[in-house]
């Protein structure tokens, strides 16, 4: 399968078959990635959603930087921003594209930390198709980590997602076999958000590495809650790596994430998810 790459002043498509991903690395606010499609050419992502306008497909960032809010986007907050276009590595089975974020303070002057990002979509065996994610975090000052603590909403920072709001019957899978409408700080090497869109099945198993920190994540998701409206489905996940409390990072320390994301067509079972998940984890 070829893996073609198309550009436009702001975003990088990445395109094998019907699938593939958009990363918007132009966005003045948080670059990001949308769409995100199934092998079979099915969006899952969605951008500003009215519930949530800070929400946008995929993307990764922390709710507090030094106290300063680089989520949500009411004044004052800060923002991620590429300074220059990333690059595009092209391999026989897969592509990258690979570039420095600036995680910028609410002054819109302090660079409070830079990121070395490198999204990958990757071929796997049996035709499907892999995003890995990984994030090279590195505090130009000493740094403090920080969520808002659940209570009704809150503990989120890190990798996050919001599907299209017709993806409908969604439920979320755990390691256990155990469907869920919500989880809430549970932590588990891997999960899978599947349901139907567009008439057929489809669905999203993601990984976390178990060198990351607080591996295994936490995770904070939900098919549906009222805190994200009362129409349409939520499905938002979020690898919470900050759910149990802040972290502090000094200066000139790199933080590293590693994240696979499956895109998938028909349903995946716990074994199948966990045979990938082991693949990955251990190469």
């Amino acid at each position: 399968m070829t893996i073609r790459v198309e550009r436009t002043d702001d975003a990088i498509t990445l395109r094998a078959g019907a699938g593939g991903l958009s990363y918007v690395h132009g966005h003045r606010r948080k670059p990001h990635v949308h769409p995100l499609v199934t092998p079979a050419g099915r969006v899952l992502t969605t951008v500003a959603p009215p519930d949530h306008p800070w929400h946008r497909g995929l993307w990764f960032a922390v709710k507090l930087v030094n106290g300063q809010n680089l989520w949500e986007e009411s004044p004052p907050y800060g923002v991620l921003r590429h300074r220059t276009e990333p690059l595009v590595l092209a391999g026989s089975t897969s592509t990258a594209i690979v570039g420095t974020v600036e995680w910028i303070g609410d002054d819109r002057e302090t660079v409070l930390a830079r990121e070395e990002r490198r999204i990958t979509l990757r071929e796997v065996i049996g035709g499907g198709l892999a995003v890995d994610v990984e994030v090279e975090l590195v505090p130009q000052i000493r740094l403090e980590l920080d969520r808002t603590p659940f209570t009704t909403w809150g503990g989120y920072g890190g990798l996050a997602l919001r599907g299209r709001p017709d993806w409908t019957d969604t439920r979320l899978l755990t390691p256990d076999g155990a469907h869920h409408d919500r989880l809430l700080g549970v932590p588990a090497p891997w999960i899978d958000l599947s349901g139907t869109v567009d008439g057929g099945p489809a669905g999203l198993a993601w990984f976390d590495h178990p060198d990351n920190p607080s591996a295994p994540v936490p995770w904070y998701a939900s098919t549906r809650a009222a805190t994200y409206g009362e129409d349409g489905w939520a499905n938002f996940v979020n690898a919470a790596f900050l759910w149990d409390g802040p972290l502090t990072v000094r200066a000139g320390l790199p933080l590293r994430f590693r994240y696979r994301l499956v895109p998938h067509d028909e349903p995946w079972s716990v074994a199948r998810i966990e045979a990938a998940h082991r693949e990955w984890a251990t190469a």
